[in-house]
């Protein structure tokens, strides 16, 4: 027996199951089915009619929705199929249109539960609800003909075989989104099914410039190997890999020349944490101290080999506990640190303050000489390679969210004036500035940068945009950071957990099998079992008031001024607990423990 889903646009997503399957994502064409042959072991391109597509056809009724039918994932139950219902062309890439995910759905397959412990059934119903949540994730990209997890320079540099692979065969694998998915389709030998897809942005502008049009290309690729949340995944792992480590690269053309430039950004590479405990800024906790100098040469002899030289601007604060980490980056750092490896500090708060961001000119005077001789990736009017980019700035700051959105944004401005000139386009002197509506769609294409990569590890968009998007701080700017800070502190402390638990789960970083029970982190005892931060929360704020209540009554019973000494008493036991063990009433995840 044989179910038929059209070829188009597929994105598979799998947890593993009893029999093993992962998620997947392929290219199909709603021509050309694709069969799932009970009971799901295996997959086979249709060869009968389109009875299959046409009916899946037949159900959508907005032409705006793709039809996308993943390969089958597993959970205990069985199988799953998550399915593109939306896209949206954003623009091209290399002459190449892109599109964005713009809505995910999970479909159960028909398995039946009739015969599953109790206990499994419950662990089922969990990993359920983690795929809901995984439907909800932000900034997916696809082509169905350009390999989007390369850079033009790599793309470029494929030698002719590897031009003629499939695309996912082509694809680097730290931005391959669906690495962990494409393993049941590569099992069965299905590569015409198979498309990568990024977690990251894409941005397109296009601006005249005299009689010149240029056109501009944004893409940020965030790396699969150690993704998630803002809180629960801090600094690296052992092997070297850091938490929201993301490529941003910069493409113009015009005239016929085509120009790339690459930054990175990514958390401090040795091992650290912050875990939530209810208080705005956690204390940050370094693991196994004596491992940072390894763990550093590790994580910056891969850029050495993927960028060539590189270069680390580290702009945390020098003083307080973002000291304390800076301190141990560049003690891990230090023995490294070589013509090809470089470290500088640049303290952003103390330098630029709030507002004066205008500072960051002191640190590009410090850049300028590295950038010049890294250079930049450059085709001429033939498609001949003219230059090649040799080295790549690292900047990072707590989250290398905000402070870290402004300094990119400079640089590459910058850049982009170098490599203007160096074309013609530009005179000495000339800047970006001196053209307003490019220089607005300049900002804005920078700023809505930040915010995607922003929202997909904190939540929310970046602190401080107004500035990469008006040039300037705003009363507006600032008090959208404040409603953003607060939409933080309660996402990271309510509900990250949970997003973390999804992430592992669809990126193959927790396996579900019949045999394994979920981890002992995940089976909540003693007070943790019943902790819960609203009901304490609500227990306190009834306390005051029957204390407040009680109090104006004491001219009536001086019994009463008793009772609302017993219910303030409550209030602040519960709150003072609350403030000791506030890790327990926190969102955490529950398929892995943080390190300690």
């Amino acid at each position: 027996m044989g179910r038929s889903w059209p070829r188009g646009c597929t994105l598979g997503l799998p947890l593993l199951g009893p029999i093993g399957f992962r998620q997947a994502v392929h290219q199909i064409h709603l021509w050309s089915p694709l069969s799932l042959i009970m009971p799901m072991t295996r997959y086979v391109p249709h060869q009968g009619s389109d009875s299959g597509a046409a009916s899946l056809l037949s159900s959508c009724s907005s032409a705006s929705v793709s039809i996308c039918a993943a390969s089958v994932p597993v959970s205990l139950r069985g199988s799953y199929l998550l399915v593109i219902t939306g896209r949206e062309c954003v623009g091209s890439y290399l002459g190449h249109s892109i599109y964005k995910v713009t809505s995910l759905k999970i479909f159960p397959c028909d398995h039946s539960l009739k015969n599953f412990p109790e206990e499994q059934k419950k662990m089922e119903s969990e990993f359920s609800r983690l795929l809901n949540v995984a439907e909800r994730t932000p900034g997916l990209y696809f082509s169905y003909d350009v390999n989007m997890t390369l850079s033009a320079q790599r793309l470029h540099d494929l030698g002719d075989e590897s031009k003629l692979l499939p695309l996912w065969r082509q694809a680097d694998p730290r931005f391959l989104w669906n690495n962990y998915m494409l393993e049941v389709l590569i099992d069965n030998k299905l590569d015409s099914y198979l498309l990568p897809v990024i977690q990251g942005s894409f941005q397109n502008i296009q601006a005249a410039i005299g009689k010149d049009i240029l056109d501009v290309a944004l893409i940020a690729r965030r790396c699969t190997r150690r993704t998630g949340t803002r809180m629960w995944r801090r600094g690296a792992d052992s092997d070297g890999f850091v938490a929201n480590f993301v490529e941003s690269e910069q493409i113009i053309q015009i005239n016929g020349h085509t120009v790339s430039f690459i930054q990175v950004r990514g958390s401090m590479p040795f091992l650290w944490d912050q875990v939530v405990d209810l208080t705005y800024k956690p204390k940050f906790e370094i693991v196994k101290p004596e491992e940072a100098p390894r763990v550093a040469e590790r994580h910056f002899l891969d850029l050495r080999k993927k960028y060539g030289n590189v270069l680390a601007v580290d702009l945390v604060n020098k003083h307080g506990d973002e000291g304390r980490l800076s301190e141990k980056f560049y003690q891990a750092v230090e023995p490294i640190v070589s013509d090809d490896v470089r470290y500088l500090h640049f303290d952003f708060h103390k330098i630029c303050g709030h507002v004066h961001f205008e500072r960051l000119a002191i640190l590009y005077e410090q850049l300028e000489d590295f950038l010049i001789k890294s250079r930049y990736f450059l085709l001429n009017e033939k498609g001949e390679k003219v230059e090649t980019q040799g080295g790549v700035v690292r900047t990072n700051c707590i989250d290398c969210l905000d402070r870290t959105n402004v300094t990119q944004s400079m640089i590459a401005r910058k850049m982009l004036e170098f490599q203007l000139r160096r074309l013609g386009i530009f005179e000495a002197e000339e800047t970006i500035s001196s053209h307003p509506n490019f220089d607005e769609s300049f900002k804005i294409l920078w700023a809505n940068h930040g915010d995607d990569v922003s929202i997909q590890y904190s939540g929310t968009p970046a602190l401080k945009g107004d500035f990469v998007r008006c040039g300037q701080r705003t009363i507006q700017g600032i008090l959208n950071d404040g409603f953003n800070a607060v939409m933080r502190y309660y996402l990271n402390n309510f509900v990250d957990g949970t997003k973390q638990d999804a992430v592992d789960l669809v990126q193959g970083h927790y396996i579900v099998s019949v045999s394994r029970s979920m981890t002992p982190s995940a089976q909540k005892g003693g007070v943790e079992a019943v902790a819960s931060f609203p009901l304490a929360f609500g227990v306190i704020l009834i306390g005051f008031f029957f204390a407040l209540l009680s109090l104006r009554r004491v001219r009536h019973n001086l019994w009463n001024l008793l009772f609302s000494f017993m219910w303030t008493s409550m209030s602040l036991a519960i709150a003072v607990y609350m403030k000791a063990n506030g890790r327990i009433f926190c969102n955490r995840p529950r398929l892995h423990q943080p390190r300690r």
